[in-house]
Parts: structure tokens; sequence; C-alpha cells
């Protein structure tokens, strides 16, 4: 596939995989990409798993027509991209492998080699050229890793984004880019929102006219609109207007009261109410959906006198990426000791520009009337 005219697309579709990195469910696979930038002289933008180095190694060949890659350029080290680096090199032994000083570090920890007779060493402002078309590196650390490097292709105004931009799925299925990018994102890249708008910055003093990332489709129309949403992301911001409901529930009556704040919600009018059985659920949808929108209730039982555990995992996932600015409101349920209230109060202690509504719902085993009308009175300040 052609990206451009001199930049060419070799990377592979993975249907085999049932879960990303062994906790992310995808249904429709997953893409890792590689691409071949051709001037005077060639270079290959990263490897693919190692279960598919044949094919992406063959989609080289047949994309260069007996030609061979004078360089191999590394950005990231997740095995994902760089278990096809031996592969490569073997296969290619004339090829230069370019990357950074922590890539190579790395690269002992995954070969036992870092390739010290056949590699040149990139930081940030570096340039390589190529002939006709020049390679410009971005340091980008902790987008996701401390090793990666972004790189901007001058002539073309091409963003090599690394992990940055990518979503789940393979690229030979058709679905909506933001769900799957966003479930992305927030599993993946969440918690590095501050390095992610400093790489932000750095894009914007860019002409970037096509981006190209590791995972996911390569983007080249409105772009304002994929980088508007990762501003939203990095910092935090609200991108739609809703409440998430996350319950958990032992014998339906949390459940209950959950489904009957979602009715009142929808019944005074809330725009979107996503509600979501943690127990049930995809959990990175869950999280997903928390960041996606501003306002967030919480329903859960107290269980050997803690939060009951989907609950407490859910909770752990959504400290960990950094939740913030946002209100929460909070229904608990206990037949002698409700303490779950408390204890999710306590957890959000450190956190950002968290509020809490007034009301807190208590329901001791199953709802009453006074519960009810509580659960009306925390809708109306949840909206």
């Amino acid at each position: 596939m052609k990206v451009t005219n001199d930049i060419l697309y070799v990377g592979v579709n993975d249907h085999q995989l049932d879960l990303f990195e062994g906790q992310y469910v995808v249904e429709n696979g997953m893409a890792y990409n590689s691409y071949i930038v051709c001037g005077e002289k060639i270079a290959v933008m990263d490897a693919v798993d190692v279960h598919f180095v044949d094919e992406w190694l063959g989609n080289i060949r047949e994309s260069l027509g007996g030609k061979t890659p004078d360089y191999f350029v590394v950005q990231h080290m997740e095995p994902d991209h760089s278990s096809g680096i031996l592969g490569f090199m073997q296969a290619f032994p004339e090829a230069t492998i370019v990357s950074s000083a922590k890539a190579f570090q790395m690269m002992t920890q995954f070969f036992g080699t870092e390739f010290a007779d056949r590699r040149i060493v990139i930081k940030e402002g570096d340039t390589l050229p190529l002939g006709g078309h020049t390679l410009q590196f971005i340091a980008a650390p902790m987008v996701h890793w401390p090793e990666v490097m972004m790189t901007y292709e001058q002539t073309d105004k091409v963003l090599f984004s690394a992990d940055g931009f990518g979503k789940f799925g393979a690229l030979d299925v058709e679905e909506d880019w933001a769900c799957e990018a966003r479930r992305y994102y927030f599993g993946i890249v969440g918690k590095y929102g501050a390095q992610v708008q400093a790489v932000l910055k750095k894009a914007a003093a860019l002409d970037i006219q096509i981006i190209c990332p590791l995972h996911g489709p390569v983007l080249s129309e409105n772009l304002d609109y994929y980088l508007g949403l990762y501003q939203t992301w990095s910092s935090y911001g609200v991108e739609s207007d809703g409440v998430v409901i996350c319950y958990t529930s032992v014998y339906g009556h949390t459940r209950e009261a959950a489904e009957l704040l979602a009715e009142k919600l929808t019944a005074k009018g809330c725009p979107k109410v996503a509600l979501n059985d943690l127990a049930r659920c995809d959990m990175a949808e869950a999280v997903e959906d928390a960041f996606r929108y501003g306002k967030l209730a919480l329903a859960t039982t107290t269980y050997n006198m803690e939060i009951f555990p989907f609950m407490r995992i859910f909770l752990e996932d959504l400290l960990e990426r950094g939740y913030q600015n946002r209100l929460i409101g909070v229904i608990e349920n206990g037949s002698w000791a409700p303490v779950a209230a408390k204890l999710i109060k306590a957890k959000f202690e450190n956190s950002k520009n968290i509020t809490f509504t007034d009301t807190t719902v208590t329901i001791k085993s199953a709802l009453t009337d006074e519960n009810r009308d509580a659960i009306d009175r925390l809708a109306d300040e949840l909206l």
C-alpha cells in the first residue's frame, strides 16, 4: 500500500490474537504497522510481532523489487514491534539499525546484542538524510515506554508516531476509529498524559499532513480531529456530555439501584447514560467510558468490610491512569455495616479535581422509598 509515492506500508494483520498485552480483548484482531521510506537510500520503519516476521519480510522484499534497505529505524522496543529485529538484521546484513540509546540497551536485554558494529544512535533533533527525504527524530519518552522516538519525514510531511494515535483492530476490518483508539489510549497510554502533552507541543511546530502509527490506520484526512481528541484525552478533559454508571451487585439490589439511577437520568434529559456491570463487562470499556464522560456514578456493596472486588479493581485502573477533573456520585449497599462509600472517597483523596456529589445513597439490603428519593436527588446533582 502506498502512503505517498515514496512511502510504503508493509505491515501485517493479526487475527490469531485474543488478548492484546495479555489483557485487552481484540475481537477484530490487531495491526502491526511497518513502513518503508524510499529515497536515494531506503529506510524501513519498525518491525512486527515475531509470529509474522516471515510475512513482513516478504512484504518488504516484494515492495522493494530487488533493492535492499540501507537503514532500519526502531522507534519502540515493545515486543509487538521489536521482536522482528533479529529476523530483519539477519535478512539484510548490510543494513544499519537506527535507534535511541535506551532502545539499544533494551536490545541487549531482549536479544543479547546491541548491534555495536552496525548501528547509529540518535537523539532529539537528529536527522537522517536519505536523499530526497530526510528523517527528523523526536524524543517521546514514556509514550508509553522510556526509549520511544517518533520520526518526522520532512519532504512528504509525515509523522511516524510510534504507539501514539494507535488503536485496536486489524486493518482489514472496518470499524469506528475513536472507540477503539480511545480504549487503546486509556488502557495503555492514559497514565502518561503529561508526556503526551509534551509531544503534542512538539508536533504543533511541524507541518504534519499524514500520521503513520504503529497500530491502526494511516491518518491522512481531518487531522485536527485526531489531534484534538489526543489533546482532550491527554489533558484529562471531558470529551462527551453524559454520565457513566458502574456497578457491582451480589443479589440484585445494588443493580436495581444503578438501573433506577439510569432511568431517572434518562428521564431528566441526560444526553448519554453508559451503564456498566463491572463483573460482566469488558473492564477496559468501562475505563474508557469513565474518561470519556465528565460524570461518574459508582454503585457497589460492602464486602468483607471492603469494596466489592470488581469495583476495587476498576477504581485501581482509574487511579493508575491519573483519573481527574470529574464529578462522582456514590451508591453503597451493606446489610449491617455499609462502608463502601467512605472507602471509595478515601481512594480519591490524592486525585486532582475530583468532586463528590452532596448526596450519597446508602442502602441497607433492599431499596426503600427513602433510597429512591435519594437516587432522584443524586440524578439531579449529576445533571
